[in-house]
C-alpha cells in the first residue's frame, strides 16, 4: 500500500438480506460500481457500514468478501472499533486473514473517555495489530473530540493518517497544518462537502458516503480539488447540495444517512436496502421518492461513467 492513502474512500455500505445474510451479489455489484467510478480506495465497516449493528460473524464475512471483490485494485481499509479490545483485536485478525490493507480505530463509544485515557488506550491497543492503522476522529457516535496532541500521539505510536468527522473546518485545516512535515500522514475528511478546502490546504482525501452512490462526481470533486480547478469546484459543489437536497434530506434522523445511500443503491439495481437493527428501511413512500428524485438525479454521474 502506497502511502500517503489519498483520494476518494466510499465507506461501503454492508448490503444486506436480512439479519444473518450478506446480499453478497449486490455487494460485488456495489465494489464493481465503486471502482468503475474511479475510486481510490474502500473503508469497509465504518459508520455508514452499520459496523456497531452487525454480528462478529457478519462483520468478519463482509471484510472477507470486500476483499475478495475488490481484488487488490485498491486498498482495503476497515474499522475495527468496538467497545472492547478483544473485539478490535480480533476484527484486527481477521482483516489481516482477509487481506486487507490497513485498520480502522476511533474511541470507545460507550463510556465517556478522556483524552489520557484513550491515548493509554492506544498504547496497549497499537503493539497488538497485525496491520498498519489509520485514526477516525468521530465525536458525534464517541463522546470524545480528538485533540491535536492525542491525535499526535497515535502517530508517534505508528498511525498512518486521520479521518476527521467532527464536522469542524478549523479542525481539519489544523489537522493539515500540523502534519504537514509529515508526507505520509494523510489527513482526509469525513465530511465529504470540505474535499477542497482539505485539498488545497495539503490534505488528502474524502471517505465520503455519497460516493457509494454517484463514486465518479466525487472522483471529478478530487480531481478538480487538485487541479485548483475553482470553477469546476463550485459546479460539483452545488450538485453535491442538490444530491443533499434530494436525498439525504429525504430521512428526518440521523439513520437517514444510511437509510438513503441503501435505498439509492437499490433504485439503481445495485443491491438491497435491507438496515440492520435498531433501525429499519424507509417506508414505501420514502423509498418511492428516493428512486424518483434519482431519476432526476441521473445527470450526476458523468457521461464517460454511463457509457462504460
Amino acid at each position: 500500500m502506497k502511502l500517503p492513502l489519498r483520494g476518494i474512500i466510499p465507506p461501503i455500505v454492508t448490503p444486506l438480506i436480512s439479519e444473518s445474510e450478506l446480499d453478497s451479489a449486490g455487494l460485488r455489484r456495489l465494489i464493481s460500481h465503486l471502482l468503475k467510478g474511479g475510486v481510490h480506495g474502500i473503508f469497509a465497516l465504518g459508520t455508514t457500514g452499520e459496523a456497531t449493528n452487525l454480528s462478529y460473524r457478519l462483520r468478519k464475512e463482509f471484510i472477507h468478501r470486500v476483499c475478495e471483490y475488490t481484488a487488490g485494485k485498491v486498498p482495503v481499509v476497515v474499522g475495527i472499533t468496538d467497545t472492547c479490545m478483544e473485539g478490535s483485536l480480533e476484527m484486527a485478525s481477521e482483516a489481516k486473514k482477509a487481506g486487507a490493507d490497513a485498520l480502522v480505530i476511533s474511541t470507545p463509544y460507550y463510556l465517556p473517555m478522556s483524552q489520557a485515557e484513550f491515548v493509554i488506550y492506544l498504547e496497549e491497543l497499537v503493539p497488538q495489530l497485525p496491520l498498519p492503522f489509520m485514526m477516525y476522529n468521530m465525536p458525534s457516535c464517541t463522546k470524545m473530540h480528538m485533540s491535536i496532541n492525542t491525535v499526535q500521539r497515535a502517530k508517534e505510536l505508528g498511525a498512518i493518517g486521520i479521518k476527521d468527522s467532527s464536522g469542524n473546518l478549523p479542525y481539519l485545516l489544523s489537522l493539515v497544518e500540523e502534519f504537514k512535515s509529515s508526507p505520509e500522514f494523510a489527513v482526509i475528511a469525513g465530511s465529504e462537502i470540505f474535499l477542497p478546502e482539505t485539498i488545497i490546504a495539503g490534505g488528502h482525501g474524502a471517505v465520503a458516503g455519497g460516493a457509494n452512490i454517484f463514486p465518479s462526481l466525487f472522483v471529478d470533486f478530487y480531481e478538480a480539488s487538485i487541479a485548483r480547478d475553482f470553477e469546476k469546484i463550485d459546479f460539483l459543489k452545488g450538485k453535491l447540495m442538490l444530491m443533499e437536497e434530494k436525498i439525504y434530506n429525504v430521512g428526518a434522523y440521523s439513520s437517514k444517512y444510511i437509510k438513503t445511500i441503501k435505498s439509492a443503491l437499490s433504485a439503481m439495481g445495485i443491491c438491497n436496502d435491507y438496515v440492520a437493527m435498531p433501525f429499519r428501511k424507509f417506508h414505501e413512500s420514502k423509498s418511492q421518492r428516493i428512486a424518483q428524485n434519482i431519476k432526476e438525479l441521473n445527470i450526476l454521474e458523468p457521461a464517460h461513467t454511463k457509457s462504460t
